[in-house]
């Protein structure tokens, strides 16, 4: 998915879908999500503990590291200007090795907050295979216009 240059509020519509995002997971995908989380929990690096101890199929990514991948995919629809406000999600099954994750997403509604920030909000969910592994909800704060920037705003001018 290609980045926006510089996505503003009135190019976006409600019920509009996002673009897919597909990533291919890998033993190292895995481990490295859970070393840069400082996660060490052995399940998610270490095969035998999981399959035998867990009762899981292999190794799976852990909780932040999946909040980290829908804050990707949100921002590489925004841009750069675009900052998350709040984010909320629900994860329903494992995300392994050998995975292909999917996400996809759709905006709920688009409005401008009492301060002039302007706001979109979005359902998400992350697919592997027919299987929907979690849900989302996030509403991602997005420029007004050219000359507007999200991530200048402060104190009582950003309410997330």
């Amino acid at each position: 998915m290609a980045a926006a240059a510089s996505l503003t509020l009135d190019r976006v519509e409600s019920g509009e879908p996002l673009p897919e995002l597909a990533i291919d997971v890998d033993v190292s995908t895995v481990v490295l999500g859970a070393l840069a989380t400082r996660d060490w929990r052995p399940m998610h690096h270490d095969k035998d503990f999981a399959v035998e101890r867990n009762g899981t199929r292999h190794i799976f990514i852990n909780t932040p590291h999946n909040a980290a991948y829908f804050e990707r995919y949100i921002t590489d629809w925004t841009g750069p200007k675009g900052r998350l406000g709040r984010i909320k999600f629900r994860m329903k099954d494992s995300v392994f090795p050998g995975d292909t994750m999917v996400f996809h997403g759709t905006v709920d509604g688009v409005r401008t907050d009492d301060t002039g920030c302007g706001w979109a909000d979005l359902s998400l969910w992350l697919t592997v295979g027919d299987k929907t592994t979690t849900e989302c909800t996030a509403s991602v704060a997005l420029p007004v216009g050219e000359n507007d920037n999200p991530w200048k705003r402060t104190r009582e001018n950003w309410k997330p």
